[in-house]
C-alpha cells in the first residue's frame, strides 16, 4: 500500500527539524544500508520510510524548504505513484545526478550531511570534488538523522547462518582462501577488504537468513595474503560448527570492534574497491595508517565463474524450477479457459506454492513481478505496493519470478496471453523473442563483453524505432544474489569479459505505458563452443531455463528459418528434460501442446 501523502509530509518535517538542530542545510538519503546491496532488511529501508518509494535504486535529497527524489528509467512511472509530488521534485538519477543538483541549488558555504556507511568511497570522493567547487562543506556522520525520527523502526532480524556443504559449493573454504590470498599478494597487497556480504558468504561457504530474497550472511571481512580471514559479523549469526566448517584461519570480530580491527592495519597495504565498498570502512583503514590499493574485490571473478559442481547444481535447480513454472502455466491456462481471471497476488502466490514443493527450495529469489496488462509496463512492478489488479481478457500477463535453492538461483520471465492477443501484441512479442534468440545463438571470442553483445537483442526493436530502458542481462549467483556482478549485458559499458562458468540472464523486452509489457527471459551459462573447424576458439551460451514460450504470441511470419528451428529445438529440449518429471497427466498434456513444433 502506498504511503499516504500526509505521512510523507510528517516524516519529512521531522527530518528537517533534525537537520536544523545539527546545523546542516541538506541531507542525502540513498536507498542503501551499510552493506550497499540491492536487497536490504526492513529496518534499513530509510528511503522508503521517508518517501514511500519501494524501488531498488534511488536517492532523496532533503533541504530546509525543498526536496527531490532521483530515480532511473525503470521507475519513471512508479515513483510518481508512490511519492507525493507536492513534497518532492521528480528527477532523473542518470541525466541529473544528485551531486550536480546540489551544487547548482545550494548557496556557497552550505553544509551537506552524508552518512559514510551508505555510500561508496568513490561517490564520497566525487562529492568532495563537485561540492567543493561550489564551496559546499560535507559533514560526515554515522549517526543517521532518520533513525531519530523513525519511531516505528523494526528490530533487525538475526538468524544463524547456514553452513553450505561442499557437495553444493565444489570447493572448501580453506582452498578458496588460500588461492585468493596468493592473488592478493601478487597484486602487491598484504590484505583485501572483502566488503560485499555475498563475497564473504561465497568465500566461507555459508549463507544467511537475515535479508529476504538474498541468502547472505550480513558481514564483511578482511582476507590476508596468507589466507586468514577476520570476519566482521554479529556473533549471534555464527552457528555451532562454524569453525570446523570453514577450516583454520578464520577469526570472528564483533561489529562493535569493527573500527578497531580496520584501524589495526597500520603500515599494511590493503586492497579495497572504491566503487563497491563503503566510504566508512576505507576511511577507517586510512585513519589507522593503512595504505589503500584501489582494485576490484578479488572474490568477484572467481565467484562469477562457476565451477563444474555449481554448474551441475544450476542445471538441476532449473529443472526443478521448470516443473513448478510449467505446473503454474498449465493451471493458469485452465483457470483462464474457465473464465476465472484472478488477481495478481493470487496467481503469484500460486506460483510460489508450486516452487515451495521443490527439493532444496528456501525462498523466492526476489519479489515476483506479477503484472497484468498496463502494470506490465513497469519493469520492476510489485503488486504488493498497491491493490493487486485483476488479470483481464484478451491482454497480456507478465510474470518475472525465481527461486533460491541450495544448488542454484533461478530467474525467469514469461509473457502470457490472457485470451486472444491483438496482432500488434503478437508482432511486438515476436520482435522481442527474435532478439532473445539472436543473443542466445551468439558465438564470440574470449575478451568479448556483454556490452559488445547487447545490440544483438535490441536490433529488431531498433529497426522499428523501439527500445527498452533496462539492461539485457545480469549475472546470477549460485544460491546467492539474483543480480550478481561483475559481468552484465547492457548498452552502458561493462569492461568484464564474459568467461566460461558465468551465468547471465537474456531478457529483452518492450513496454508500452498504460497498456502492457513484454519480456522474454532465460538464464544461460557461458561455455566453450565446439569450433574444431574454426581458427579462433569461441564461447557460447547454454540455456539453463527450460520453460516454453507462449506460442499464441508468436507470429511465425516474422521469423526466418533459423529462428523457427531455434524455437522448435528449444521446445524439444524442454519436453525431453522436463516431461517425465511432471507427475500429473494434465501438466504433461499441457507441456506437449505448448512445445509442439511451429510448423
Amino acid at each position: 500500500m502506498n504511503m499516504a501523502a500526509a505521512e510523507q509530509a510528517t516524516n519529512l518535517a521531522c527530518l528537517r527539524e533534525e537537520l536544523a538542530a545539527r546545523g546542516v542545510d541538506a541531507f542525502c538519503v540513498p536507498r542503501a544500508d551499510e552493506y550497499l546491496g540491492e536487497y536490504i532488511p526492513a529496518h534499513n529501508e530509510r528511503l522508503q520510510w521517508l518517501t514511500g518509494f519501494t524501488g531498488s535504486a534511488g536517492m532523496a535529497v532533503v533541504m530546509a524548504t525543498d526536496a527531490a527524489i532521483f530515480t532511473d528509467g525503470r521507475y519513471t512511472v512508479q515513483v510518481r505513484r508512490q511519492v507525493d509530488g507536492e513534497q518532492y521534485q521528480y528527477r532523473r538519477l542518470i541525466e541529473e545526478p544528485p551531486l550536480l543538483w546540489l551544487k547548482e541549488t545550494l548557496a556557497s558555504g552550505s553544509k551537506v550531511l552524508i552518512d559514510p556507511r551508505l555510500c561508496t568511497l568513490d561517490w564520497y570522493q566525487q562529492a568532495q570534488q563537485i561540492l567543493g567547487e561550489a564551496d559546499i562543506e560535507i559533514v560526515l556522520s554515522t549517526d543517521n538523522p532518520i533513525d531519530h525520527c523513525w519511531t516505528t523502526r523494526p528490530e533487525p532480524l538475526i538468524a544463524e547462518a547456514l553452513l553450505l556443504a561442499e557437495s553444493f559449493t565444489g570447493e572448501h573454504s580453506f582452498q578458496k582462501r588460500e588461492r585468493l590470498g596468493k592473488s592478493i599478494a601478487e597484486r602487491g597487497a598484504n590484505a583485501a577488504l572483502i566488503f560485499a556480504p555475498d563475497s564473504v558468504s561465497w568465500l566461507l561457504n555459508v549463507r544467511g537468513r537475515d535479508v529476504p530474497r538474498l541468502p547472505v550472511l550480513l558481514s564483511c571481512a578482511v582476507l590476508e595474503a596468507n589466507g586468514d580471514v577476520h570476519l566482521l559479523v554479529d556473533e549471534k549469526r555464527v552457528p555451532e560448527g562454524f569453525h570446523e566448517h570453514t577450516g583454520p584461519g578464520v577469526s570472528v570480530v564483533s561489529e562493535a570492534d569493527a573500527a578497531g580491527l580496520l584501524e589495526s592495519f597500520a603500515g599494511k597495504v590493503v586492497l579495497a574497491d572504491p566503487l563497491t565498498a563503503n566510504a566508512w570502512s576505507q576511511l577507517s583503514l586510512e585513519r589507522g595508517g593503512a595504505t589503500l590499493l584501489a582494485g576490484e574485490d578479488p572474490v568477484l571473478l572467481p565467484k562469477a565463474c562457476k565451477n563444474d559442481v555449481e554448474i551441475a547444481g544450476a542445471l538441476e535447480a532449473h529443472r526443478r524450477d521448470a516443473v513448478a513454472e510449467i505446473r503454474f502455466l498449465a493451471w493458469l491456462d485452465s483457470e483462464l479457459a474457465q473464465g476465472r481471471y484472478h488477481d495478481e497476488a493470487m496467481v503469484s502466490d500460486r506460483l510460489g506454492a508450486f516452487r515451495a514443493e521443490g527439493e532444496y527450495f528456501h525462498e523466492l529469489s526476489f519479489d515476483s513481478i506479477s503484472a497484468s496488462a498496463a502494470n506490465g509496463a513497469m519493469c520492476h512492478y510489485n503488486h504488493l505496493d498497491n491493490t493487486p489488479a485483476q488479470l483481464i481478457p484478451d491482454s497480456l500477463y507478465l510474470v518475472d519470478s525465481g527461486g533460491q535453492y541450495s544448488d542454484g538461483t533461478t530467474d525467469i520471465t514469461r509473457t502470457i496471453a490472457t485470451g486472444t492477443p491483438t496482432q500488434e501484441m503478437r508482432e511486438l512479442f515476436t520482435l522481442v523473442l527474435k532478439g532473445h534468440i539472436a543473443l542466445d545463438s551468439a558465438r564470440f571470442p574470449a575478451g568479448t563483453t556483454g556490452t559488445h553483445l547487447d545490440a544483438l537483442a535490441r536490433q529488431f526493436l531498433w529497426q522499428t524505432g523501439r527500445d527498452y530502458d533496462h539492461g539485457t542481462g545480469h549475472g546470477v549467483g549460485a544460491f546467492l544474489s539474483v543480480h550478481e556482478g561483475p559481468q552484465r549485458i547492457a548498452k552502458a559499458w561493462n569492461a568484464t569479459a564474459l568467461a566460461p562458468g558465468m551465468i547471465v540472464s537474456n531478457e529483452p523486452g518492450y513496454y508500452r505505458d498504460g497498456a502492457f509489457g513484454i519480456r522474454c527471459e532465460n538464464l544461460c551459462v557461458v561455455r566453450e563452443a565446439n569450433t574444431s573447424a574454426g581458427e579462433v576458439p569461441m564461447l557460447e551460451f547454454l540455456a539453463l531455463t527450460l520453460v516454453p514460450f507462449d506460442q499464441r504470441l508468436i507470429d511465425s511470419a516474422l521469423l526466418n528459418a533459423s529462428e523457427r528451428s531455434w524455437i522448435d529445438a528449444y521446445h524439444s529440449r524442454v519436453r525431453e528434460e522436463i516431461l517425465e518429471r511432471l507427475e500429473h497427466s494434465e501438466d504433461r498434456e499441457w507441456l506437449i501442446a505448448a512445445t509442439r513444433p511451429l510448423s
